[in-house]
């Protein structure tokens, strides 16, 4: 599952450079890269790349108070989480270190919780079986042998309800 985690950050940081250095993080601390890559601004990704030593990218992390976001789950929660596994009963911050900032956010009305959101995602289906989070500017969308969408209805951060369909961007 790393395979398809990794192709999905290549994709994601293949901007600027940044493809060589995700390429030569430790698993753990590509784990730290992928999940709080959402968080972090362009600027702020470009200089933990360019930081020497896991220690240091550790403490940049910390520095900015996203350490916990990923390690206040339990091992288990965190393989999820890398792996993409998104579940009903996830907070939005699970979701967005699973999947990163959704392709769209609506506001819905007229339910019970106090703020209801619909985020949708956009996923392509390789050849080869793989699922990656679609990107704008996605230079792997020509070979996908499926596209998708999925909608997650989210009743004050909580992921209530998920659905998916066929979708053509």
């Amino acid at each position: 599952m790393h395979a398809l985690v990794l192709a999905l950050a290549l994709s994601l940081s293949a901007q600027a450079g940044w493809q060589n250095k995700v390429k030569k993080l430790s698993d753990t601390e590509f784990d730290h890269y992928y999940a709080l890559r959402a968080y972090l601004t362009d600027d702020q990704k470009k200089a933990y790349l360019k930081l020497k030593t896991e220690e240091e990218r550790n403490q940049f992390l910390k520095d900015l108070g996203l350490w916990d976001r990923f390690y206040q789950y339990d091992p288990e929660t965190r393989q999820q989480i890398l792996d993409g596994k998104v579940q009903v009963g996830w907070t939005k911050d699970m979701i967005e270190m699973a999947w990163g900032v959704p392709f769209d956010k609506r506001r819905l009305a007229g339910r019970a919780a106090q703020r209801s959101e619909l985020w949708i995602y956009r996923f392509e289906q390789q050849k080869d079986g793989s699922v990656l989070v679609w990107e704008p500017g996605s230079k792997t969308q020509y070979s996908a042998v499926r596209l998708f969408e999925r909608e997650l209805v989210l009743d004050d951060d909580r992921l209530v309800e998920m659905r998916e369909k066929d979708a053509a961007f």
